[in-house]
């Protein structure tokens, strides 16, 4: 189905390499590192082939909705009260997220290159910034998303071949020295972030065409090589324990960065990166909670509706110990997000079965009684 959107699946593509390119890049790196230590790379393949099989529940899903708006598809499905109930906790969980991720660029702001700043004030620049980006329109946050993401891929290449020359790929070795224990429990992590492109059929009335089972395997293997960079550099470049010590090891990476003797201190790149990223993502979840709620075209509705509530559930997150919040978001948050979203594309697939037999049922019914009226 064709014509139906103004967004191209290029530009879906891109749009992903940010939105969950910073997740799997940034936010899963560090739980990852403690659990399976060096064979995290393990657990990223393992869990990239069985996400791979989950996407043709994701393309299942789109062509029974034929690329309708979810909401109005839940809505003839099982009526406006149950439609009602599942958007709200989606959108409830789409809040939750863009409020975690919010709050680790915050924590990391002030925990690098603006300690003495209050972190409210900085919170309240930002919910302005991805507000008045919501209240545009997706064709605008993609075209704004490709000037941005060009120079966060830039960078990345940057960072990654000027540290070969501190490199040591031999730390990745032995492999599989604990079993395959920890790599199994490590596997929830990336696909934590994979499974998030479920995200893209709550807009899907928006794009061009429908998305096919290869284009969301090239966004998947991209999304693979978006976490297996920093997390082999990782620990070629600092080794498996103290790489797991680290908060943010992709940033770490940065303070590595240096071109002959007069050249290094480049880690101000990494600020580039990590807060054009957080703009983008959140500004995403945001719109696509602006969009489940019919909000969008409606600036003054999206400030009194969305602003606020996003503003105050980032609150107490602020306020949350930083060791806290780490444990929450390892333990808890990213577990969470994997069921979530995979019981929700299970929702889905029963839903569409079951509607699609009843229609067909329904429809030779039909034709029956018109024949034998005849």
């Amino acid at each position: 189905m064709k014509g139906l959107g103004s967004i191209s699946i290029l530009h879906v593509v891109f749009l992903s390499m940010t939105v969950i390119g910073l997740k799997n890049h940034v936010t899963i790196i560090p739980p990852l590192l403690k659990v399976a230590g060096r064979d995290g790379w393990a657990s990223v393949l393992m869990a990239t082939v069985i996400i791979f099989f989950w996407l043709f529940l994701l393309v299942y899903i789109q062509k029974k909705t034929n690329q309708e708006p979810i909401r109005d598809w839940l809505e003839a499905k099982i009526g406006k009260i149950g439609s009602t109930t599942v958007i709200y906790i989606i959108v409830v969980y789409l809040l939750i997220l863009a409020a975690f991720t919010m709050v680790e660029t915050l924590q990391w702001i002030s925990s690098t290159f603006l300690p003495q700043t209050p972190s409210i004030i900085l919170l309240l620049i930002y919910t302005i910034l991805c507000i008045l980006l919501v209240t545009t329109s997706l064709q605008t946050m993609v075209i704004l998303n490709v000037f941005v993401l060009f120079g966060v891929v830039v960078f990345g290449f940057f960072v990654a071949f000027t540290n070969l020359q501190v490199k040591e790929y031999e730390l990745l070795r032995p492999f599989f020295e604990h079993g395959f224990q920890p790599v199994m429990k490590g596997m929830i992590y990336p696909a934590s972030g994979f499974i998030e492109l479920i995200i893209l059929l709550f807009l899907q009335h928006q794009f061009k065409e429908r998305l096919r089972w290869y284009h969301f395997g090239i966004i998947l293997i991209i999304l693979m090589g978006l976490t297996l960079g920093p997390l082999m550099g990782a620990i070629a470049e600092f080794g498996p324990t103290e790489a797991a010590k680290q908060r943010y090891p992709a940033y770490e990476e940065w303070g590595l960065v240096s071109i002959g003797r007069y050249i290094e201190h480049l880690d101000f790149f990494s600020i580039y990166q990590w807060l054009t990223g957080t703009f983008i993502r959140v500004s995403f979840l945001l719109y696509v909670i602006a969009d489940l709620l019919k909000m969008t075209g409606d600036p003054k509705q999206i400030w009194r509706m969305l602003a606020a509530p996003f503003f105050i559930l980032c609150l107490p997150l602020i306020i949350l110990n930083e060791n806290i919040f780490l444990k929450v978001k390892g333990n808890y948050i990213l577990t969470i997000t994997f069921i979530f979203f995979f019981l929700l594309s299970i929702f889905f697939v029963i839903l569409a079965f079951f509607s699609g037999k009843s229609s067909k049922k329904g429809q030779s019914e039909k034709q029956e009684m018109e024949s034998g009226e005849s």
